[in-house]
């Protein structure tokens, strides 16, 4: 045992020496790998699968097969190369139908592709060109009509021959039919023209643009012409038809707004009131207009609105051949209401012979009416112009009539 007692001052007894070192680098060396392999697997990007083996695909919507177009039947093949035709065509559809013949009408609007080429069986019936010089003047306004010198009337040379069909025997009751308001909508108008068949009378209305074009399309398709003047109705100017409407007291009688609504176009056979339940009942004011109506050659057609008019009255008067509608087929503006009216028109043909119709050209009525006109053949009933049926009619009805 040995102590500091025992040992001598000044002198150490030497301690055995132990090899610590490699041990305490080894374990620093496992340390160092332990910790460098931690970091590596932080710093390691994430594996959301947590090491399960997996795969990676893109997918796509799937496209539906191309379609196969079908090649379009017969009846369609030569309307389709038709239109094809037109489409590198820059003419104008007007002169297309001129030149052909046939009826073009575009859905869509104008520069839709979609069109539909019909061709009408002739009737045989062609109108006379309208100017006639023989039955024109010129007035203040432009041109108005008047009695030839050859005795000619505008009523004559502008009215549609009465042509029946073959199913037709003779004496069968005879139908008229009116359509008013064309001129001011133009899309109302075409579209009027290329429903009803030729044989409807169209009115036409006096503040139309462009309406000397329109009336002579019309007429170049069978159609007979009139000129509806407005007149004064009782709740006047609350309601006001127009400018120049014929109005009671007129200094001038009304004579230089009757040539002024006169002079809008050419190649109408009669006249027609537009409203007028005053006018109409008040016998100066309907005498002066009549009397100016009768020294041009035209006849005049009542529509049947106003209860006091005095036409009836003091047309033969004034040796006038003259008209009135017999039923207002569009006075309740509904789908059976029309038809109704119809049936009636139909019913009073058959009673006295003859009745004329009268309506405004709205789409819904228009494709009405013409369904009916084109089924009245089918049931023993001719379709007729209003002229046919004019009372009074004069001598020379058929004098100079362009046919």
């Amino acid at each position: 045992m040995t102590d500091e007692l025992n040992e001598p001052l000044g002198r150490e007894t030497p301690k055995r020496a132990t090899s610590q070192t490699p041990r305490r680098l080894a374990v620093l060396g496992v340390g160092a790998f332990v910790a460098a392999g931690a970091a590596a697997l932080y710093l390691a990007p994430r594996d959301p699968f947590g090491g399960e083996p997996y795969a990676i695909a893109k997918i796509e919507p799937a496209k539906p097969p191309e379609a196969v177009p079908l090649p379009p039947p017969p009846q369609q093949q030569s309307v389709a190369s038709a239109d094809q035709g037109l489409a590198g065509n820059e003419m104008g559809v007007s002169e297309i139908e001129q030149l052909s013949g046939v009826k073009v009408t575009r859905y869509g609007g104008e520069g839709s592709s979609a069109r539909i080429i019909r061709v009408d069986p002739p009737s045989g019936v062609k109108l006379a060109p309208a100017p006639d010089r023989r039955v024109v003047e010129k007035g203040r306004y432009g041109l108005l009509p008047r009695i030839g010198a050859d005795g000619a009337r505008p009523m004559d040379v502008y009215a549609r021959p009465f042509v029946t069909g073959p199913t037709i025997k003779p004496g069968a009751p005879r139908i008229a039919l009116v359509i008013g308001g064309l001129g001011l909508n133009s899309q109302y108008s075409l579209d009027a023209l290329d429903q009803l068949p030729e044989g409807v009378t169209l009115a036409f209305a006096p503040y139309g643009t462009d309406l000397d074009r329109l009336v002579a399309q019309a007429r170049a398709r069978g159609h007979e012409a009139l000129l509806q003047a407005p007149m004064e109705p009782f709740d006047y100017p609350q309601s006001n038809p127009g400018p120049h409407t014929l109005v009671t007291g007129a200094q001038d009688g009304g004579v230089d707004d009757l040539q002024w609504l006169m002079s809008r176009f050419t190649g109408y056979a009669g006249v027609m009131n537009y409203l007028g339940g005053r006018f109409m009942a008040d016998e100066q004011a309907m005498y002066g207009a009549l009397g100016e109506i009768a020294q041009r050659g035209l006849f005049f057609l009542d529509d049947g609105a106003s209860p006091q008019s005095l036409a009836g009255k003091l047309a033969p008067k004034l040796s006038l051949p003259h008209a009135r509608v017999d039923v207002i087929v569009d006075q309740r503006n509904a789908p059976q209401s029309i038809d109704t009216a119809l049936a009636q028109l139909e019913t009073l043909a058959r009673d006295k012979g003859s009745a004329i119709g009268f309506a405004n050209a709205t789409p819904a009525t228009v494709a009405r009416i013409a369904r009916f006109a084109r089924d009245l053949e089918r049931r023993g009933v001719a379709l007729a112009p209003v002229s046919s049926t004019l009372a009074a009619r004069g001598a020379t009805a058929d004098a100079g009539r362009g046919q």
